[in-house]
Formats: C-alpha cells, sequence, structure tokens
C-alpha cells in the first residue's frame, strides 16, 4: 500500500534518516478533549507526584490532551497553559468554558429567544457540536439551549 509522504517525512528522508511509516502519523490528529473529573485535580510540573505542584483545577473544567505517558496526560487549559495530570482525574465527559460574556439561545440563531446570560470562565456541558457553528449545552442550574461555537473553548 503507497502513503503519501508528510513534508516531515520528506525532510527527515532528505537527510538519510530512517523512519517507519507505521510510526509516523500520516494524518493529522484531530484535537481532543476531556474534563476533569473529581471536584479537584493538582496539575503538575511534570508527570511524578514528585514534581512541582502548578495548581488546583476545579471539577469539570475541560482540558486539551497533548501527550499521553502511561498514568500521566499532559494537558492545555483555556489559557494555553500546559501541564500534567494524572490520568484517572480525567473523566470523557465533554464540557466548555465561557470565554466571554455569551447569551445561551433556544435555536441556533443569533435572533433566537434568549434562555439565559452566562459569564466569562462558566463551564457549560456539551450536549451536541450540531457542526453548523453552534453548540447544544446544558448549564449546571439544569438550563439548556444553543450558544455560538465562538464563545467557548473546549471544542474543536
Amino acid at each position: 500500500m503507497l502513503q503519501k509522504l508528510t513534508n516531515f517525512q520528506q525532510f527527515l528522508l532528505a537527510f538519510g534518516l530512517a523512519i517507519s511509516l507505521s510510526a509516523i502519523s500520516l494524518s493529522a490528529n484531530a484535537l481532543e478533549f476531556r474534563s476533569i473529573a473529581p471536584a479537584k485535580a493538582i496539575l503538575y510540573d511534570a508527570p511524578s507526584l514528585e514534581s512541582d505542584k502548578l495548581y488546583i483545577i476545579s471539577g469539570a473544567y475541560p482540558v486539551e490532551l497533548i501527550v499521553n505517558l502511561n498514568n500521566w496526560l499532559k494537558v492545555r487549559d483555556a489559557s494555553g497553559s500546559l501541564s500534567w495530570v494524572e490520568s484517572k482525574n480525567l473523566s470523557s465527559k465533554r464540557t466548555v468554558i465561557v470565554t466571554a460574556k455569551t447569551e445561551i439561545k433556544a435555536a441556533e440563531d443569533p435572533t433566537a429567544a434568549l434562555v439565559a446570560t452566562v459569564e466569562k470562565d462558566v463551564v457549560l456541558d456539551l450536549l451536541e457540536n450540531r457542526q453548523n457553528g453552534w453548540l447544544k449545552v446544558k448549564h449546571q442550574g439544569g438550563i439548556t439551549g444553543f450558544v455560538p461555537v465562538g464563545s467557548v473553548w473546549g471544542v474543536n
């Protein structure tokens, strides 16, 4: 089976470096997001309990997976900070965080009825990515509706 080489693979071959096509991904990986499972989790500067503790992150906060190293995951938060967290502290439950004050609408339309207004840094459960620029979300208070994808972080 023939596979198209990426620019990076072509660069390596040009310099006589042996590579395995199975070891290097030939397609771009989609962003992968998870959320913090317990009420609080500690983020570290390295994949070890003996490393420096950077900060505590609240439950349900979304994080982007960067590196998977056995029981540790390197993650990026909404501010762009990188840190390590024990994999047991992550859930596959999807959440997003509001990046600027936004409105939750009753339908996928900017002119739809207003359901609620949410402030920056509020975490919402992601119910569905409609792939049309809108997300169906749920507030922890039970309110369900739609927000523009550009008003939150934590979704690809």
